[in-house]
């Protein structure tokens, strides 16, 4: 059970001064890796021995678990407040900055054409992204449109995977796009795109490494952000590298797309001339 989950549960079993801690831990959640016990039970205005108290009727042993704790939740993604200044926009720049290097010094030239010609050469390419990488597959799939044809998005809403899988060999290429916060059931897609013999290519943050080994290519892509929430900048950028390399690779057929759109645009008057 989740630090907050029990502080719910146990709020109201708790004395006053053990209350002004509990809500003192539940506001500083994000934060509490730059603090050590006595320092929290400064900031409650409690003892230290009444800040320890609270730990052991949450159900941990010291405060060294707590931290322990909230770690391994900001590492499955779960966004925690935070009270203590964040750096702001320096911070929040550098950080996306060095999402960008860690995502691009494992990605080298060699491995981006090789994705980027699977992806130009299948016959049929599925992307495949649930809650909050779905946002990232449906980009994915408006700029590989642009350059090649038979690109499809699962699920669609109110719609299930399994008939998106139907029909696929290895002729076709599955981009399983899965960060953090994933569904139960993300596994079991991937075993089941992997036995349809098609190309699966799998892109995630670091917690989905122990899945790579399913997967035909993996692609780590940090979404770590400077504060609570996570940021995406990496994995859209990594979306737009992966389309520039499919437009190189398919060569004048995918040129010859990207001016037949356009010339659809301009007929139907979609797109703002100015």
């Amino acid at each position: 059970m989740r630090i907050d989950e029990r502080i719910q549960q146990h709020y109201s079993e708790l004395g006053p001064q053990e209350q002004k801690a509990a809500d003192t831990l539940l506001d500083r959640l994000g934060d509490l890796a730059v603090y050590n016990a006595a320092e929290l039970a400064q900031l409650s205005g409690v003892s230290k021995a009444t800040m320890s108290r609270l730990f052991r009727h949450l159900g941990f042993a010291d405060f060294n678990e707590v931290k322990e704790h909230t770690r391994n939740l900001r590492s499955s993604g779960v966004p925690l407040a935070r009270q203590e200044a964040d750096g702001g926009i320096p911070l929040h720049l550098a950080t996306e900055q060095q999402s960008l290097n860690r995502l691009f010094d494992t990605l080298d030239d060699d491995r981006l054409r090789q994705v980027s010609q699977r992806l130009a050469e299948a016959r049929h390419v599925l992307l495949i992204g649930f809650r909050n990488s779905f946002p990232v597959a449906l980009h994915l799939r408006q700029q590989l449109l642009q350059c090649r044809p038979s690109v499809s998005l699962a699920p669609q809403p109110g719609q299930s995977v399994g008939e998106e899988l139907a029909g696929l060999d290895a002729n076709d290429v599955v981009v399983l796009i899965g960060f953090r916060r994933r569904p139960d059931g993300f596994h079991q897609v991937l075993k089941a795109t992997t036995d349809t013999g098609a190309t699966t290519i799998l892109i995630g943050d670091p917690s989905a490494r122990w899945l790579a080994a399913e997967a035909s290519l993996w692609i780590e892509c940090p979404v770590e952000g400077s504060a609570a929430f996570d940021s995406y900048a990496s994995a859209m950028s990594l979306m737009s590298v992966l389309a520039n390399g499919v437009l190189t690779a398919r060569g004048r057929p995918g040129r010859d797309r990207v001016r037949e759109i356009t010339g659809v645009f301009d007929s139907l008057g979609e797109i703002e001339r100015r």
